[in-house]
């Protein structure tokens, strides 16, 4: 973690999805990190895939006892559901995300295509922008289905998988276009993070990506180096 924090300013934080971390653990991260570092803590799968956001009251009330541990470096908490969780659990999630915490912010994502299409994507939505809930914008390869392309509050949430071949790099030059509309438009935050399926190319990718973005928002984030994995957050 702590070479890492060198090289980064954020990372997506899947180990909580395997299990609750204590306070003390949080604490110890919090201290090999930068005052500026931002951490985004996956929701556990005992309560995304297990339980399906039901009869997880406890669990949830010791992830959120957890994570805000992290203070002012907790980024965003992080649902990814199940791809087999589809809007017949609608009622469900609205109880969980009403119920959800208003001091600890979230974002979304779902795996499903239904969920993105006709009057459930507008009432899921709207309810999202009532909530100040952020959406995840999953843009993989093989995957275009699920590239909603919409925003429910001032910041974006965007998980960037790459297949390896060299059209990585323009959907990253359009990923640059539209996030400088976007912040030309209103947007405050920008939240990127970069994946491989073979990793060892994260770090060329990302560092690629950061260079362009550099240029077109006139901003400055450290372009990273000699990483195996990468992943980054930026913020204005």
């Amino acid at each position: 973690m702590g070479y890492y924090a060198t090289q980064f300013n954020s990372i997506e934080l899947n180990a909580f999805f395997y299990r609750i971390f204590p306070p003390e653990q949080v604490e110890k991260w919090n201290e090999k990190t930068t005052n500026e570092f931002k951490f985004f803590p996956k929701v556990p799968q005992l309560i995304s895939q297990f339980r399906r956001l039901k009869n997880c009251e406890q669990e949830l009330e010791d992830y959120i006892h957890s994570v805000s541990t992290f203070g002012d470096k907790l980024g965003s908490c992080f649902l990814q559901m199940h791809p087999n969780y589809t809007p017949k659990s609608w009622d469900d999630f609205v109880v969980f995300i009403e119920n959800w915490s208003k001091e600890i912010p979230l974002t979304v994502e779902f795996r499903d295509i239904r969920w993105y299409e006709g009057n459930v994507a507008e009432e899921l939505f709207h309810l999202l922008e009532e909530n100040n809930i952020g959406t995840i914008i999953t843009d993989t390869a093989g995957r275009r289905d699920l590239m909603h392309m919409r925003l429910t509050n001032d910041k974006c949430f965007i998980r960037y998988t790459g297949a390896n071949h060299k059209s990585d790099y323009t959907r990253l030059d359009d990923w640059v276009e539209r996030l400088k509309d976007w912040k030309e438009q209103g947007l405050k935050e920008i939240n990127f993070f970069v994946h491989q399926n073979m990793e060892k190319e994260s770090p060329l990718l990302a560092a690629y990506f950061i260079e362009k973005l550099n240029k077109a928002l006139d901003i400055n984030i450290k372009i990273p180096k000699g990483l195996a994995e990468n992943q980054g957050n930026l913020e204005f």
